[in-house]
């Protein structure tokens, strides 16, 4: 009984492989086409049958992969396609733009500095430039976080409305990774108004315990949030009195790199 179960297991992962081996070659050969592709054309150049063709035609058009003309019955590459390939250039050129500012908060205070994004609801780390100490955080590149525990996250949704946290609130239920993270909406909304304020977040012992970070907004010129950048260290290391300082040294690398990217020079961020 069991060896059935995992061959049958075995036999739909397979299938699912080769399906999504399918999409991409038929994504792949619409980029390397001028003109548009009929479902029958693609299925001889893709070597996918037509059946399988025209199902996974019909679903990659659902998803906005793939455009079908009405009239002519021809395929081209999807506007999403198109939106995804711009969203990851936008990424790696802000990238790019962020490593001078990232290094530069190292050599003001000494700790790691990381950029991060907003996706899905998830505050994710894109950069991360090291500090010379022997402490090391648990920050890497790729790294996701449910945005109300860390400081990155903080900065990502200090503009959003409170329709918008409440939605967040709901999907992550506020989970608390330690005994100080906030589990409550009224005292959430309560600290991106503060964070608002003072321009920069803080992470106080609140995804990891003995840990410290802070994190400011970098903006984008119609106002919204499009990243954060920010350091962590220890308690000890960022401890009360230099809390403001290293704040402040955040605060102003973020208003520098969004000024690069094309914000007019002044405080980021609404009251």
């Amino acid at each position: 009984m069991t060896r059935v179960k995992t061959e049958g297991t075995n036999t739909k992962s397979r299938q699912q492989v080769t399906s999504v081996e399918r999409a991409l070659s038929i994504l792949e050969l619409l980029a390397s086409k001028h003109q548009g592709l009929s479902t029958s054309d693609i299925s001889r150049f893709a070597h996918v049958p037509k059946s399988s063709t025209s199902y996974l035609l019909r679903t990659l058009v659902g998803r906005g992969y793939v455009h079908r003309d009405a009239e002519t019955g021809q395929h081209t590459l999807g506007i999403r396609v198109l939106s995804l390939g711009g969203q990851a250039m936008q990424g790696m050129a802000l990238r790019e733009v962020a490593v001078p500012h990232l290094r530069h908060i190292v050599d003001r205070t000494r700790f790691d500095a990381h950029l991060a994004i907003l996706d899905h609801g998830e505050a994710v780390y894109i950069e991360r430039v090291e500090g010379p100490g022997f402490i090391k955080m648990a920050t890497w590149v790729g790294r996701r976080m449910v945005p109300h525990v860390t400081a990155v996250g903080k900065a990502l949704i200090c503009q959003l409305d409170q329709t918008e946290v409440k939605s967040l609130f709901e999907k992550h239920h506020l989970k608390p990774l330690t005994v100080k993270a906030i589990t409550s909406l009224p005292k959430l909304l309560a600290e991106l108004s503060e964070t608002r304020r003072r321009g920069y977040a803080i992470d106080d012992e609140e995804s990891s315990d003995r840990v410290r970070s802070v994190a400011a907004p970098v903006m984008a010129p119609n106002g919204e949030v499009i990243a954060a950048i920010g350091i962590s260290g220890t308690v000890g290391q960022i401890s009360d009195e230099h809390l403001a300082r290293v704040g402040s040294v955040v605060r102003t690398a973020a208003m520098k790199l969004s000024g690069q990217l094309g914000v007019r020079t002044g405080r980021p961020g609404r009251t």
